[in-house]
């Protein structure tokens, strides 16, 4: 039998600084809309004698699935935010009407949306941008045994801040390696004074 998570509305910060027209609604409804998706899917996948999506999916898999699917939730909520129609485009979510086709290869009128399980809410990004960025923290238990008896994904923390180039810093890239960049210590503070959701564990 698997558990469906549901979203804790004390959670949030009634003093958040939204851009964009959001509410808090709009946050809450994109993270129940994935815990729903969740909690059907693993009851089909249990019900085959499968694993759950959590278990199978590796972290990076795990973390672009969850960054897609809260972008196109959020965007259905949104009163004024659209996804971003250009591939791999940025932001993700545009203001409507700012760009035509409301697609951009780099446009500033919108938020990123990034996800990580890592807590506080740093995270690797592809290079160092003027942008209001939104990191959703979720936690995975693949520890509990037996399986079955796992707790559901959980977002713990979301975080939205106005973040400018010099909040970052850029990391030492491998002969193979992707150049990224992440926010320095005052970066991912200024990033953690504008929390949206923190869950108390």
């Amino acid at each position: 039998m698997t558990q469906r998570n549901r979203v804790d509305f004390s959670a949030f910060n009634e003093q958040a600084d939204l851009p964009f027209q959001l509410r808090l609604k709009d946050f809450e409804l994109a993270m129940q809309d994935i815990y729903d998706f969740f909690h059907d899917v693993n009851a089909a996948l249990i019900d085959k004698g499968l694993q759950r999506m959590d278990d199978m999916l590796r972290p990076a898999i795990m973390s672009g699935l969850l960054s897609d699917m809260l972008t196109a939730s959020v965007a259905r909520h949104s009163r004024t935010l659209t996804e971003n129609k250009y591939f791999n485009g940025h932001p993700d979510l545009l203001v409507k009407g700012v760009y035509a086709d409301n697609a951009v290869k780099s446009g500033t009128e919108g938020v990123e949306i990034k996800t990580t399980r890592k807590s506080g809410g740093a995270v690797d990004t592809h290079g160092a941008r003027d942008q209001w960025m939104c990191v959703f923290v979720y936690v995975i238990d693949d520890k509990t045994e037996p399986a079955n008896a796992r707790k559901p994904m959980a977002f713990t923390e979301v975080y939205l801040g106005k973040v400018v180039q010099e909040d970052f810093r850029k990391n030492a890239r491998g002969e193979l390696g992707t150049r990224t960049a992440t926010l320095h210590k005052e970066g991912v503070a200024k990033l953690r004074s504008n929390w949206i959701y923190r869950l108390q564990t």
